[in-house]
Parts: structure tokens; C-alpha cells; sequence
């Protein structure tokens, strides 16, 4: 397709009652359609007097005034004949067509043509549905249907995929959650009117590089969605009203005229928004319409009226799992999807009753949509002319197809079909969403010169009595002595001063990272047992000469591990008292170990337990919100408070609170913030995740916060006091792409004009910033790193070109570097080394020296920091699936990698490691390899 050749693509997910797409963009990000500004469309259809369809909101807002022309699902309405709106008919295709065309006309104003898409449908449906789906995507313009399956390539056209093939690729390739060949997935997906529940077998790539996710099972209750909780917590609160009303009550549900119809909509919004906010608060106001009074909702009515028919929606996941031939502990997965899938309720009762800790998502709406996108190719960086129609084009309009009530539709906006439209160039296209703050700070020059004394120099035997090296001699003075004494010191000083000079030089010459001495293949040094069944999940971490290792136990609770990093020997064994249905991480702190859970939904709570590193036993834990983050210094660990608006420090010695501090505000009240600690030299020259954030912070002093608050100050926070510092207005918000590293914040100041600035702040004084970068109009900044001594370095890519990306170094009183790097996704400094990866059309990182000459080009795979002057390689990127990765290891300052073979049967994501030695979870157990001599 024409519009392949830019590397967007749109996946969609046409629901019952909600419509959502989510666009990939050529870089690789995804981010969710804004139809009318919104990411969730409401699928409903209002017919005007005119004939035209109108789709949404829209449709909502008309349909208070006439009902009559209003469906609200019309894809429950597939199998009809006709759909009668107002005095006329329409087929459901129709219907269908309206909301595939508004979703497509807003695709195009966005990127300037309408990209390839996949579509996702049920499983359950037959050829029949699918049919009717296929006629919708030509009355609303879109190229034809063209169905994947595992028999053969999909050819060209708009690609349908089954609603539980998508959601369980989501599972596997998005959320990298381990599927092993073989394994199978539960998804249930409970949407506004229907739940439907499939099991998916894992049967490999097929030969056209595809997951092969196999629907092994379904079932599901067509009756059963949002629109039913809302019907069952309406009656809940018509026993409220009624209860001093009933009259009232009695004409709000049976209206008799428009007036009452409006009254009875905005009722059913009410209950909606009330049951949506259940799934968040304890308490939701619902307003009555047609009265002053405020009816307050709690969760407990919510789950006592929901119970009974979630009830009906387990044990139909219970059967469709027998159906398969399986029992619910032998699924690698339960995954939820689906807006109501908020309810907490919803993954206790599956929980309770299955035994599965159910895998649900704060946006349960988008991974069916952003799933289907799996089925389309990652965009490669070859760009080619592409024909604007024709065979592998975009279609200029397609054939009219009359519905049951004769010609075919109009839309809202007039036009029967998509506009023709060429991928060449895309102006006005708005940018993507950026990484975010905190990202991984680095290394600039060593430390300052230590304390030296003369008889410390190399060569030199000073005494007390000669400190210069100077012989003592007992033997009287002649009369010419004194004049050669004074010769003899003049000189020794004068040697001892080079001496000194000479000893500072080396010290700040000296390589502080020299190239490690790679073995010729990774040995393996010890297994560390992890129980006697296959752990769900595997966790690492390590710190100094200690290793630590985790895996949930079968009763929930985590079982932590102490090893000698250099010999795998056990120190330590414990189990946590917490359980949580997910664990998420493990970190090594000094003197202690913490170990954070995972919420199964947005407002379950996390627990965070800290333990000693030395004995194992527990030091404090303190039970958190989902989206509260904790940044761990030496002493004392930050607590971001978001429910409270604030930030606690909590001593790393017992837990209790050394001091609090409020969040800003704006003038409406908004308290969000974004908060980062200052990097240090000394910690980015140490090993660092594979995101580029320091595994090693300790090394140098974590000693201070940077806060951005929603009233665009930066606040200078000391970590252990709590000690405001410094403050400055009007620098960032709390989303700008932002860095805090050593005596510098930089900042990428988007001007909203199609330009940015990039800013460098002094971080010791209140000052006016530094402009290290202006950039040309139509260009955004995608990753912003520091990289060496007030220098900071940042991708710059051109409003939907990752293909011509570029790397910005700016350094304060130079001109910046730019050079060359198609399809870059982001940075990490290794050094004043740069390390840019990109991810499709396969993972490769290139190695740049300071001046921007390619060290190491392209190498597939996934390259990581073991510190500032070495690198280690994985062949494959990090999953948490078993894989036998490759691995390699490379000074900055060679021309090749050393290869260092495969680590056999390793989870990827679980991997940590030094300078010396790697430490992964494996199938069964953990794995200690050593790569280099220890240090």
C-alpha cells in the first residue's frame, strides 16, 4: 500500500458500544486516535432528517432531541436485515461504514493520507459477519478486507484480525510477557455489551514472521457488558430515589416525551461516569435530573449489584477454559481487556476463583487496537516513491454499495468516501508524545585530585627529615656548602614539583574505564535454585559483591535470594510476609534490598518492602498507590505521593517519615508533577539498565531532587532533608522531555510553532538559561541524554520522518554536532561515547564516538553500558520469554566486539550485570556467567 512506504499504520477496534485506534507511527510509537479529541468513540449512529449518519458524540449529543434516530450498538444489530433510524432504514453495514468513515477522516487530517490498517472482529463471528464488515470497509472508502490466517501472506487490503489474536500478541509482543511455544492465553475482553472469552495456543511464527496465536476455544455472554452494570446500578439507585420519589422515579424510566427521553439520557451518563469512577473512589454523586438532588453512590452498591452477573462472566471463563482442554493453572496468562475491566472486583472474582492473578491495564481499552497493529509490518527505513493509487495504492474512492433504504449513505461531513490522498509529505502533523522525563543522565569528567603528600610520588623515599629525598649527612659543612645545599634544594624542589605535575596529569589523564579483558566465551559460574516448579516471573539485581535473585512463590508471596556476586554462593534465603497476585521488581539499595509489587488495576494498592542486605531480614514496608513511584537514596527513599499530592521521605533505616513536602500548584488547582533525581558522574559511568538509567546511582552521591510542577517551576529538593534548595518559574511542564545531571537541567523547550529550543540550566544559582540549540521549523526532539561535561545530546527527527533522525550534541560555548541516524528510537551515553538504537525493522545499535564517527554500526541486537568505556551486546532484544541470546562484549576504544557465545535458556528482561559478571533467571532456576576478571 502507497502509505506503507511512510511506516504509519492504524489499528482499530470497532466495539459494541466504544470505538478505539490507536496509530503507529514511523518511529515505532504508538498513540491512540483523538477522534473529536477523544481516544474512546462511542460506536452509536443518529440518522438526520437529510438521510446523513452522524457517529459519536455527536450522535449522542443529537439523539437527545430525537431518540428514534439514534442505535447505540449497531454492531449487536450485524445479523438484522435492516436497522430502521427515524423514517428510514439502513443495513448495518451502513452503520458500521459511518464510524469506519469518521475514524478514517480523522486518520488523514492527521497524517495526511489514510495509512494501512488492521480491523479486529470476535472470534465467534462467521463468514456471514465478516461479510458485512468487509461491505462496511467499502461504503466508508477504505481499501478491501483481506483476512490473515496461518495458511498463507495476507495479500494487500485492509487486514481483519480476531479480537483475541490481538489482545494475546498485545500480551506477548507489547507487554513481553512470557507465551512459550506450545503455552496458551486466556483473554477476557468485557466490553460495553458483550464479554467474550477465548483461549489462544502459541504455535510459533508462522512462515511469514507473524505470531502465530491459535483461538483453541470461545465463548462469552452476549448480553453481559458495561451497558448491563449500568442497567443493574441504575436499579440500585432507583431504590434509593424511589424510596422518597417513586413518582419521580417512574417518570424518569418510562418517558413519555422528548423532555422525559433527555432526562432518562442523561440519567444513563450519569450512572456511567458514576460506575466508571467506582472503579477509582470509594464514592460517586450521581445527579437526578429534573431535581437539586445528589445521590451518592458507593463502590459496596457497585459490587453488591455487579457480583451476581460477573458471577455468570467467571464461570463462562471457567468453561471456555475446560473447552480448550486445559485447567486454569496451566495458562501462562489471564489477560483482561475491556473498560470495565477497571472494577476491581472484576480480577478478584477471577482470582478467587480460577487461581490466576488476572493481568489488567490502567487503559484496558487500547490493546485489542494497539495488538492489531502486530499484524502489519514494522515500517523499514528504505523510502521510496509509492504510487497514489493503483495496485498496492490507496483507493480514490470506492464503488457505492446500496443499503436497504436504497443509495448508500451520506456523512455528517458530506463526503461518500475517503478523500484520494499520496503519502508525499505530511504538513501540520501534530508530534508525538514525548518519552518523558527522567531519563537516564551521564558521565562527565573523574573526581578532583585526592589528597597527595611528597613521599607518596612515585621514585621518591622521603623521611621527616629529608621530606624531598634529599641524603642526610652528618659531616660539618665546608665553606661551600651552603651555596651547593642551596643548589641541591633548589633543584630537588624543582624535581619534586615536576613530580607533583607530573602525578596530577597522569591522575587526570589516567583511563578511569579502560577496555575490560573479555574472555573468549562466557563461562558459567553457579545455578541458584528458584523452588520446585517453573517460576512465573524471574527477578535480579545486583550491588557491589552481591547478587540478589526472586520469583513469586505458589501462595503469592516472593521468595528473595542472597548470593556472592563472583561465586554464586548463597548467603541468604527468605520469603516476604506480603503477597501480591504480581510482583514487579527488585532493587539493590546500599546496606538493603527492596522489592516493589505490581497493582492488577489502577487503583489496587502495591507493597513495598525493604529488607536488610546483610541478614535478609525485613527492615519496614509501607503499602502504596499504583502510580506512586519511589526513588531510593542512601539514606533516605522518596516517596512520590500521588493520592496525597507530595513528596515523603522515608528513612532507609526503618520507614518512618524524615519530612514531607506539598506539591505545587497552578491557578486551577492541578498538583501533577514530574520528579527526578540529579544524576551523577560517578553513577552514569557505571552499568545502567536497558534503558540507559544507572543500575549503579550509589557511586556517586544521589544527594538531590529536581521537581516539575504543574505551575511550570523546577524546585532544587535536597533528598535527605527535604530542604528546598532552589526554585525557578516558568521553566517546563511536568511532560517536557527533561534531565537533571550533575551542575546542570536541561530542558527542551517546545515553542508550539513547529520549533524547539534546547535549554541548559545552572542548577547552583538562579539564573537566566543557557540556548545550546535552536532548531528548524517541522522538527521535534525525541530523547534527551546528557552526554559528557555540560553536554547534553538529543534526537531530532522531522514531523513524521524517524527515517531522517538525527543526534544533536550540544555542548554550552560551542557550536552543536549533528549527525546522521535513520530510525533512531533512543540514546545512552557511554561516556562522551553515544550508543543509538533503533527497533524496527530489527533491534540494532550503532556506537558513536564524541564527534559523531560510527565506532560499531548497526549491530542487531540490543547493546547496553557495563560502564563509560565498555559495552556488552545481546543478539535478541530482552524478553521475558526463554531464548538462548547471544552475547558480546566491546571496549569503546576497539575496532571489534569480542564474542562471548550464548547464555542458554535465560529470560532477557530479568538479566543484570557489572563489569564482570551476568546474572539471569532461567526456566527453572537462576544462572551466574562470568564475561571478564573481576575487578
Amino acid at each position: 500500500m502507497a502509505a506503507q512506504h511512510e511506516g504509519f499504520a492504524l489499528g482499530v477496534d470497532l466495539g459494541t458500544s466504544n470505538t478505539v485506534a490507536v496509530l503507529r507511527w514511523p518511529d515505532g510509537r504508538t498513540r491512540p486516535l483523538l477522534v473529536d479529541g477523544q481516544p474512546v468513540i462511542p460506536s452509536g449512529v443518529y440518522a438526520d432528517a437529510d438521510g446523513r449518519l452522524h457517529v459519536g458524540r455527536d450522535a449522542q449529543r443529537l439523539a437527545q432531541a430525537d431518540p428514534g434516530r439514534y442505535e447505540p450498538n449497531p454492531k449487536r444489530l450485524i445479523d438484522s436485515p435492516s436497522v430502521p433510524l427515524g423514517d428510514r432504514e439502513y443495513a448495518p453495514a451502513d452503520l458500521l461504514a459511518a464510524i469506519l468513515h469518521a475514524v478514517g477522516q480523522t486518520a488523514v487530517a492527521t497524517v495526511g493520507f489514510l495509512p494501512p490498517a488492521v480491523l479486529t472482529c470476535p472470534a465467534s463471528w462467521d463468514d456471514a459477519r465478516r461479510q458485512v464488515l468487509a461491505e462496511a470497509l467499502l461504503r466508508a472508502g477504505w481499501p478491501q478486507a483481506a483476512e490473515h490466517t496461518l495458511s498463507g501472506p495476507t495479500p494487500l487490503g485492509t487486514r481483519l484480525l480476531r479480537e483475541p489474536v490481538a489482545a494475546a500478541r498485545y500480551y506477548a509482543q507489547v507487554l513481553r510477557r512470557p507465551v512459550p511455544v506450545g503455552g496458551s492465553i486466556a483473554v477476557f475482553d468485557l466490553g460495553g455489551g458483550t464479554l467474550d472469552v477465548a483461549v489462544l495456543r502459541n504455535e510459533g511464527a508462522d512462515p511469514w514472521g507473524d505470531s502465530g496465536f491459535a483461538v483453541t476455544a470461545t465463548g462469552g455472554v452476549p448480553d453481559l457488558g458495561g451497558l448491563d452494570l449500568d442497567a443493574a446500578l441504575t436499579s440500585r439507585l432507583g431504590e434509593l430515589v424511589s424510596a422518597t420519589d417513586p413518582q419521580r422515579w417512574a417518570r424518569l424510566t418510562q418517558p413519555a416525551d422528548a423532555g422525559q427521553w433527555r432526562d432518562l439520557h442523561r440519567l444513563r451518563e450519569g450512572v456511567r461516569e458514576a460506575r466508571e469512577m467506582l472503579s477509582r473512589a470509594p464514592v460517586a454523586p450521581v445527579v437526578v435530573p429534573g431535581s437539586q438532588e445528589v445521590v451518592q453512590l458507593t463502590r459496596e452498591d457497585l459490587e453488591r449489584v455487579a457480583a451476581p452477573l460477573l458471577a455468570r462472566a467467571v464461570a463462562e471463563t471457567g468453561r471456555v477454559i475446560a473447552a480448550a482442554g486445559l485447567t486454569p493453572d496451566r495458562l501462562a496468562g489471564l489477560f483482561l481487556v475491556g473498560g470495565p475491566t477497571r472494577m476491581p472486583l472484576v480480577a478478584r472474582m477471577l482470582h478467587a476463583e480460577l487461581g490466576v492473578a488476572p493481568i489488567v491495564l490502567e487503559q484496558p481499552e487500547l490493546p485489542v487496537a494497539e495488538g492489531a497493529l502486530t499484524d502489519l509490518p514494522a515500517p523499514r527505513p528504505p523510502r521510496q516513491a509509492a504510487p497514489a493509487g493503483g495496485a498496492g495504492g490507496v483507493p480514490v474512492a470506492a464503488p457505492a454499495v446500496a443499503g436497504a433504504g436504497g443509495p448508500a449513505p451520506t456523512w455528517a461531513d458530506g463526503g461518500p468516501a475517503l478523500p484520494p490522498t499520496t503519502p508525499a509529505g505530511v504538513p501540520g502533523m501534530p508530534p508525538t508524545t514525548p518519552a518523558g522525563p527522567g531519563l537516564p543522565p551521564t558521565v562527565h569528567a573523574g573526581p578532583g585530585l585526592p589528597p597527595a603528600t611528597a613521599a607518596g610520588l612515585p621514585g621518591m623515599r622521603g623521611t621527616p627529615e629529608a621530606p624531598w629525598g634529599v641524603p642526610v649527612s652528618g659531616t660539618p659543612a665546608s665553606p661551600a656548602t651552603p651555596r651547593r645545599r642551596a643548589l641541591w634544594i633548589t633543584v630537588a624542589a624543582v624535581l619534586a614539583l615536576a613530580g607533583v605535575a607530573g602525578g596530577v596529569a597522569l591522575w587526570y589523564t589516567r583511563d578511569r574505564y579502560p577496555g575490560l579483558e573479555f574472555q573468549k566465551t562466557l563461562t558459567e559460574v553457579e545455578r541458584v535454585p528458584a523452588g520446585t516448579d517453573r517460576p512465573a516471573e524471574t527477578f535480579t539485581a545486583l550491588l557491589g559483591d552481591t547478587g540478589y535473585a526472586a520469583y513469586p512463590l505458589p501462595d503469592d508471596r516472593l521468595e528473595i535470594v542472597a548470593v556472592d556476586a563472583e561465586t554464586g554462593g548463597e548467603r541468604w534465603r527468605r520469603q516476604t510476609t506480603q503477597v501480591a497476585q504480581q510482583w514487579e521488581e527488585i532493587r539493590a539499595v546500599p546496606g538493603a534490598v527492596a522489592v516493589l509489587s505490581d497493582a492488577t488495576g489502577v487503583e489496587e494498592p502495591r507493597e513495598l518492602v525493604v529488607r536488610d542486605a546483610a541478614s535478609g531480614e525485613q527492615r519496614w514496608a509501607r503499602t502504596i498507590r499504583n502510580d506512586d513511584r519511589v526513588i531510593f537514596g542512601t539514606d533516605v527513599a522518596v516517596l512520590v505521593d500521588r493520592a496525597g499530592d507530595r513528596l515523603v521521605g522515608l528513612r532507609m533505616r526503618d520507614g518512618t517519615e524524615a519530612w514531607s513536602q506539598d506539591n505545587p500548584r497552578d491557578e486551577s488547582g492541578n498538583t501533577r508533577s514530574t520528579v527526578l533525581p540529579v544524576g551523577t558522574a560517578e553513577g552514569a559511568g557505571g552499568p545502567a539498565y536497558a534503558d540507559g538509567t544507572p543500575r549503579d546511582p550509589w557511586r556517586g552521591k544521589v544527594d538531590r531532587l529536581v521537581q516539575i510542577g504543574a505551575d511550570r517551576s523546577v524546585r532544587l529538593i535536597d533528598l535527605d532533608s527535604g530542604t528546598l534548595l532552589r526554585i525557578w518559574t516558568g521553566v517546563a511542564d511536568w511532560d517536557d522531555l527533561v534531565v537533571a545531571h550533575e551542575d546542570r537541567l536541561y530542558v527542551v523547550d517546545d515553542s508550539g510553532a513547529g520549533r524547539y529550543r534546547l535549554l541548559g540550566y545552572d542548577l547552583t544559582r538562579v539564573t537566566e538559561p543557557t540556548i545550546l540549540h535552536s532548531s528548524d521549523e517541522g522538527r521535534r526532539a525525541e530523547a534527551l541524554v546528557a552526554c559528557g561535561e555540560h553536554r547534553a545530546c538529543l534526537l531530532e527527527t522531522p514531523s513524521g520522518d524517524a527515517d531522517r533522525s538525527d543526534v544533536v550534541a550540544a555542548t554550552e560555548g560551542a557550536s552543536p554536532q549533528r549527525w546522521a541516524a535513520p530510525g533512531a528510537k533512543d540514546l545512552m551515553p557511554v561516556g562522551e561515547h553515544l550508543l543509538v538504537r533503533r527497533q524496527y525493522p530489527e533491534s540494532t545499535s550503532t556506537l558513536f564516538d564524541p564527534k559523531g564517527k560510527a565506532v560499531l554500526r548497526d549491530r542487531d541486537g540490543v547493546a547496553v553500558r557495563l560502564d563509560a568505556g565498555n559495552i556488552l551486546v545481546f543478539a535478541d532484544r530482552l524478553s521475558g520469554s526463554e531464548s538462548d541470546p547471544s552475547v558480546a562484549g566491546m571496549a569503546v576504544g576497539s575496532p571489534d566486539p569480542a564474542e562471548l557465545g550464548q547464555a542458554k535458556d535465560v529470560r532477557g528482561e530479568s538479566c543484570s550485570w557489572n563489569t564482570s559478571v551476568l546474572f539471569c533467571g532461567a526456566a527453572k532456576d537462576f544462572v551466574l556467567y562470568r564475561f571478564a576478571p573481576a575487578p
